[in-house]
């Protein structure tokens, strides 16, 4: 049964909202995990305006020359934003613990996403969910240092 998109966009709204308003009241320290993953901002440049936008994002791999992102919204139907403005510009920044990375990010081929699929719902198990609830294949986002 697939969720009304009206839904996934609140429950996306809350959790970007709430991760950043604990980030911020607590100065990057809490949360540092949420829902079993690291909380990370991505930074990437409008494909469209040009300017600098903001995402809050859970990584299920973050590691020290590997930060995984998986693009689901959620099971919705289209792929959001911040995924559309990397491809564009895949040189993007990411604020783990406070701390700002360059970095480069890329889609994960096919081969590449199903070696990575079983640590990224070892890590959340609500991405098979997603996966499922959807037609497209969610693009799963490599981001490397630059």
């Amino acid at each position: 049964m697939r969720t009304p998109d009206s839904v996934i966009s609140a429950g996306a709204w809350m959790l970007e909202h709430g991760h950043r308003a604990m980030l911020a009241l607590t100065g990057g320290r809490w949360p540092r995990r949420v829902l079993g993953m690291t909380p990370v901002e991505l930074h990437t440049t409008g494909r469209k305006s040009g300017q600098r936008r903001s995402t809050m994002l859970t990584a299920p791999i973050c590691e020290a020359g590997l930060v995984v992102l998986v693009a689901s919204k959620g099971g919705h139907s289209e792929n959001p934003d911040w995924y559309r403005n990397l491809v564009a510009e895949p040189q993007v920044e990411l604020t783990i613990d406070g701390e700002l990375r360059p970095m480069v990010a890329r889609t994960a081929s096919p081969e590449e996403k199903a070696e990575l699929w079983p640590r990224i719902t070892a890590a959340y198990k609500g991405y098979d969910g997603y996966q499922r609830s959807t037609d497209r294949d969610i693009p799963v986002v490599m981001c490397t240092p630059r």
